[in-house]
């Protein structure tokens, strides 16, 4: 597979002529799930769901798989292209296998209720837990890393590396970061998580 880092959490694979888009909200190109024969969302923040360039891809053909409360904003209209799923599922689309991990969002606050939330495994390869620090349970090759969010600090994104044990981790979630502080992210996560590290611009590609 081809993956294309998009901004902020999303992310684009290719394979065979088929295009896969995980996460394509309001932080990303307003075109980064143009073309996708098939879209997943991780959840219903806006930085992840942006309901109107999703019906925008509806509308033009592709399929969308996520969790209820995103799925009932959009079945009504699209019936039979939007497809619920949870925690423990596993479907092919597109060409690409995917296994569902995961039930909630991080702890941003103990007084804000916690939204559900999964992390989508592609082809047994590549995980994208959403927002927050799912371990799968299976062999990783390619963690998409949530490096800087309102609910993380480095150390757990560290440790998270570290029980994963992918051999490579990839930036995502990191709109938010300053390009003053990602050097000091880069170290710690290179020098301490125990996985290859990779960051890649808005655009940029490697093979997984």
């Amino acid at each position: 597979m081809e993956l294309t880092k998009k901004k902020h959490a999303c992310i684009r694979l290719e394979k065979d002529g088929a295009v896969l888009v995980i996460d394509p909200g309001a932080f990303s190109e307003q075109d980064a799930a143009e073309g996708a024969d098939a879209v997943l969302i991780t959840h219903e923040h806006p930085d992840h769901f942006d309901e109107g360039r999703l019906r925008a891809a509806l509308a033009a053909g592709t399929e969308v798989w996520t969790l209820r409360s995103v799925a009932e904003k959009l079945t009504p209209a699209y019936p039979g292209r939007v497809h619920t799923i949870g925690h423990g599922d596993a479907f092919s689309v597109a060409g690409f296998d995917v296994q569902v991990h995961g039930e909630l969002h991080a702890v941003i606050h103990p007084d804000l209720p916690r939204v559900t939330n999964v992390g989508y495994l592609v082809d047994g390869s590549v995980f994208h837990p959403g927002d927050a620090l799912i371990v799968p349970g299976t062999a990783v090759d390619t963690l998409l890393l949530p490096v800087h969010a309102p609910w993380n600090k480095i150390a757990e994104v560290i440790d998270y590396v570290r029980e994963v044990a992918p051999r490579r981790a990839v930036d995502v979630h990191d709109a938010l970061l300053t390009d003053l502080a990602r050097p000091i992210y880069d170290t710690h996560i290179g020098n301490l998580g125990g996985a290859e590290h990779t960051r890649l611009g808005a655009g940029e590609s490697i093979a997984v």
